[in-house]
């Protein structure tokens, strides 16, 4: 098992909060890989991700709310689905730089563990979790606020065709056509989730999660567009 000496006073500093109980953010921290099969459902993140969801899904609706003062039902829930997704979750997750600091065995740190959106994603859940058991509401208010403002700031923007956009400004600025490749499947037949990735030569990938092949492959594309600047996504 990978017991790894973690810097919490570094990841305290780019989290921006201090834990008082640092035990909490080690939980976030851990997978379930790094601890034994009757201990997960405690020393893992597993519980933290379920209550950070939740906070994540509150403090957003909050300030969309807030945001969107003529918005109507449906479009406060797309919006918010935007922001809360697992897409966004990891890319936030990645921002903070929360993939060298989680816990897990050597064969699934082997893997890409560290890497994977979906790992980022609930790990970036279990960390909002983690301070709202700290530090309570207005602690991971704040948190949510700053680290998600910019998708929420996003989220009142017209959809676009994120492949499209993409496609043409790689064509328009002479680099290669876009290429995606599914990466990963997980999830029951009736319910899966496609990790897809898009590869421009010269440019790192990004990963995006999705329900099917298309959603995830939007996602990808819009991830790319946003990281680039390239939709003048405000970070």
């Amino acid at each position: 098992m990978v017991q790894r000496q973690d810097n919490f006073s570094e990841l305290e500093a780019v989290l921006q909060y201090r834990f008082a109980d640092r035990a909490i953010l080690k939980r976030a921290l851990t997978h379930t890989s790094a601890v034994s099969p009757g201990r997960r459902v405690r020393d893992s993140y597993q519980r933290l991700e379920f209550l950070g969801d939740r906070v994540l899904g509150l403090v957003a609706a909050d300030l969309l709310f807030k945001r969107l003062g003529d918005a109507k039902e449906g479009e406060l829930a797309r919006a918010l689905n935007s922001v809360v997704r697992k897409e966004t979750c990891a890319a936030v997750a990645a921002d903070l730089g929360l993939g060298p600091h989680i816990l897990m065995d050597k064969s699934e740190a082997r893997n890409g563990g560290r890497e994977k959106p979906s790992v980022l994603a609930d790990v970036c859940e279990a960390v909002i979790g983690a301070i709202y058991m700290d530090g309570g509401h207005e602690k991971s208010y704040d948190f949510v606020e700053r680290t998600f403002g910019s998708y929420i700031i996003a989220a009142d923007r017209p959809q676009v065709d994120a492949k499209t956009i993409l496609q043409e400004w790689a064509q328009g600025n002479g680099h290669d056509t876009p290429q995606y490749t599914e990466v990963n499947r997980t999830g029951p037949a009736h319910n899966p989730v496609f990790s897809i990735a898009v590869r421009i030569e010269g440019f790192e990938e990004i990963t995006a999660l999705g329900p099917s092949k298309k959603a995830a492959e939007q996602g990808a594309a819009e991830l790319f567009l946003k990281r680039e600047g390239i939709l003048g996504h405000e970070r």
